[in-house]
């Protein structure tokens, strides 16, 4: 059977709307990237400075002298940029001579060096007191006393005091004798403030109640001979001797409890360590003193003098006191220090005055 059928081909046209061509790609990335400097043109002046500015606004307003001076200019007031003459050493006169003035620069160096060196300090003793802190919470010997254990940071450094509790003094009632538990605080935290390479100074406390006794010795004596003897316990735990600038009694003339003079608590031993401000002063004080007592220092000695901040002392029992008849307002004048020595053996020698 033959197919003579024809062979039908059907076309279909599709005019769903052309095509347009890609010309607004590249107009949209002439604006994107004009847009990019525009920003970016922004920025740089936001994070320029004036004088930068101004430089800038010369070269728009005269490119070619610009070009041709080549130097930076010499922008007036007004902000119109002239071009800076021309000069040559030979132009100085001899007494036209610049002299640099190195004593701002020297004296804001030095600021700005006592800075950094007070916030190191300041964070030294800021982690000391961390650890301090550390230790007491997991050491049993502190942590059976942390009641009576007292930190904080002063205007003359860490301040450590020990105080004592109604039922838990920590000398013997009128006696320079630590008490074992005081010892065991002592020797604890010793080689824990030994890590900071600072010294330290050591004060003794009492209450207001007068010391019935030996005639001539009072709270001053005692507060004294109590500093002294946690300075010995300190360097029998292994504390360094050359860490200790002072030992000092003040008797009830810096009371901890104001409103109560005979609270427990105003019986206390405090170890400050001391900052680089207030070492230095302390040095100046016992440079002035060997002045004014005499060239030849005596080993062991042991100052203690009233506090002039909360006024003198007001215990009538001191008999011994220096402060007896001393003339008011006279806060330099020798015959108001109570001062004492130690010999060798560490027993009390008083100054003949």
């Amino acid at each position: 059977m033959d197919n003579n059928q024809p062979i039908i081909v059907k076309r279909i046209s599709r005019k769903a709307g052309g095509h347009h061509g890609g010309a607004w790609k590249i107009a949209f990335a002439d604006f994107a990237v004009a847009m990019m400097a525009f920003f970016l043109v922004m920025w740089l002046l936001t994070a320029a400075t004036p004088e930068e500015l101004k430089r800038i606004s010369g070269y728009f307003n005269d490119p070619i002298g610009f070009e041709a001076g080549g130097s930076p200019y010499a922008i007036d007031l007004g902000g119109t940029p002239t071009v800076a003459p021309d000069r040559t050493l030979s132009d100085v006169k001899e007494d036209e001579s610049p002299v640099p003035d190195d004593t701002q620069s020297e004296s804001a160096s030095q600021q700005a060096e006592q800075v950094v060196s007070e916030q190191v300090e300041r964070l030294e003793l800021d982690m000391l007191l961390q650890e301090l802190q550390n230790k007491i919470d997991v050491e049993p010997v502190l942590q059976r006393f942390k009641d009576q254990i007292l930190l904080e940071i002063t205007q003359d450094g860490l301040r450590i005091q020990i105080v004592d509790a109604e039922n838990r003094p920590m000398f013997a009632s009128g006696s320079p004798q630590l008490q074992p538990y005081f010892e065991e605080i002592l020797l604890a935290l010793s080689d824990t403030i030994a890590v900071v390479p600072k010294k330290i100074s050591i004060g003794g406390h009492t209450d207001a109640a007068p010391f019935i006794g030996r005639g001539g010795y009072g709270n001053w004596e005692l507060s004294t001979e109590r500093a002294n003897a946690a300075r010995r316990t300190l360097l029998a735990a292994g504390y360094p001797e050359n860490q200790l600038a002072r030992v000092v009694g003040f008797a009830d003339s810096a009371l901890f409890d104001r409103t109560d003079p005979f609270n427990p608590i105003n019986r206390r031993i405090d170890i400050v360590v001391l900052n680089k401000r207030a070492e230095d002063q302390i040095l100046e004080g016992l440079g002035d003193r060997v002045e004014e007592l005499g060239p030849e220092p005596v080993p062991g000695e042991v100052e203690s003098r009233p506090d002039t901040s909360t006024g003198p002392s007001t215990d009538e029992s001191d008999e011994g006191d220096d402060l007896a008849g001393a003339p008011a307002g006279d806060a330099v004048a020798p015959a108001q220090r109570s001062t004492n020595f130690f010999d060798d053996g560490g027993n009390l020698q008083p100054i003949d005055q």
